[in-house]
């Protein structure tokens, strides 16, 4: 009799029932456990969110797929976001779906082990205890989803789309063109030559004016930190006065010195030995300004990195090393120089990251120009800045959009593959 009673339970509270019925609705399977408060909770969640959202989420997948199909009264735009926004709507209602599956079989498996069901309070309390990360992780993960993936999904999107000056909405509807935009990026000739001409400057830039900055800092660093100085301190403050003035501020007195005509580089200075460069009349010149101006702009930070860094090695290190007879160059090379990049190794990837995007050195400075005859961009914008001048001057949304995913990728890309090969990001050692 026992043994019948035995099974009867078990086929009463059978996992894959519990899933079937959580599957046609939330919370039957709750209900069918005899779970009545959680079953109900879940039944009525999905229930409120069918009833407000089915609407929208149907106008919204529509719209995301089509763009629309009348002209002047479906706007493409509106529709896309709105259709981004059901997607991250619906991702939100499958983890509460597939949470409600699982929840159904675990409590469908507990009762057929005949485990006692929790009061209310022993509920909510173990409710509370595993559920305290995600409870405060939540909000903060919503507000990331609309802040910052909804408008990024958005621009990836206007990648693949056909909007521009001569085609936007509502006169017109847009169209997916796939891939189209970046084909014209390498093959039709004003985009093809503008766009190397700008990714070669803005590699050419990045290296080189991170790479000076970053030497200047280190040999002012050494130089400072060289026993024999004195008056460190004094030194110190007059080398960081760069770093406390906005830089903004520091790039536009640059602009106004450089200035081809009555800047106080030119007259003031090299009209002395009959000398007059174009600063922002050539590119050739104005890129060698830019790579001067950010050189004085970014080795102060640097130079207070390395500072501290250097304080930090221990001098029986070098001890050591003077009574194995090891010369200064030595001594740089293989205590110095290795301690100081260990520890500031992904500062200094950023720095690179940062000025591959420093926007506004080179719009504050010449707005990226001189013109350029056969290309639409100026002779020194670097990719985002041609961005900017696509998206606000020009209107070319979607080829700006293909152009921020391709940077996009080449910064992550860059970051990612450095910061695996620092020693900072993997488990501690020996230097």
């Amino acid at each position: 009799m026992s043994e019948y009673i035995n099974e009867n339970k078990l086929n009463r509270h059978n996992p894959t029932i519990a899933m079937i019925l959580s599957i046609l609705f939330a919370g039957l399977g709750q209900l069918y456990n005899r779970r009545f408060l959680k079953g109900t909770v879940f039944f009525i969640v999905e229930a409120a969110f069918l009833i407000a959202f089915l609407d929208f989420l149907n106008i919204g997948l529509w719209g995301l797929f089509t763009l629309g199909e009348i002209p002047k009264i479906d706007h493409s735009i509106f529709l896309l976001i709105q259709g981004l926004v059901s997607v991250i709507l619906i991702g939100f209602a499958l983890a509460l779906y597939i949470y409600n599956i699982k929840d159904a079989r675990k409590d469908a498996i507990d009762r057929q082990l005949g485990k006692k069901k929790p009061s209310i309070i022993e509920a909510a309390r173990s409710a509370w205890d595993t559920g305290f990360p995600y409870i405060f992780v939540t909000p903060g993960l919503i507000l990331l989803l609309f802040i910052v993936v909804l408008p990024l999904t958005f621009m990836i999107s206007l990648a693949f789309t056909d909007y521009n000056l001569y085609n936007s909405p509502p006169r017109n509807l847009l169209n997916w063109i796939g891939f189209d935009n970046f084909v014209s990026l390498v093959s039709i000739p004003i985009w093809k030559n503008t766009f190397f001409t700008v990714m070669s400057w803005t590699i050419v830039w990045t290296v080189v004016a991170t790479t000076l900055q970053i030497g200047l800092g280190l040999f002012l660093a050494l130089l400072v930190n060289d026993p024999r100085i004195k008056f460190k301190r004094l030194i110190r403050t007059f080398l960081i006065l760069p770093w406390a003035v906005p830089a903004f501020v520091t790039i536009l007195i640059f602009s106004a010195m450089f200035n081809d005509r009555f800047g106080a580089i030119n007259r003031d200075i090299l009209s002395h030995f009959g000398v007059m460069i174009p600063w922002l009349s050539d590119p050739f010149w104005a890129k060698v300004a830019l790579i001067m101006i950010q050189t004085w702009l970014g080795f102060p930070f640097v130079f207070a990195l390395f500072t501290g860094v250097l304080t930090s090695i221990s001098k029986d290190w070098y001890e050591a090393a003077d009574v194995d007879g090891g010369t200064r160059w030595q001594k740089f090379r293989f205590i110095t120089l290795p301690h100081v990049l260990f520890a500031t190794a992904p500062l200094l990837i950023m720095q690179y990251a940062g000025n591959f995007n420093n926007f506004n050195i080179i719009y504050l400075f010449n707005e990226g120009g001189p013109a350029v005859r056969g290309q639409n961009a100026g002779g020194t914008d670097i990719l985002i800045s041609w961005v900017f001048d696509l998206t606000f001057e020009t209107n070319n949304y979607n080829m700006a959009a293909a152009i921020s995913i391709i940077i996009g990728l080449i910064v992550a890309g860059f970051a990612i593959f450095q910061f695996r090969r620092t020693r900072s990001f993997k488990e501690e050692g020996n230097i």
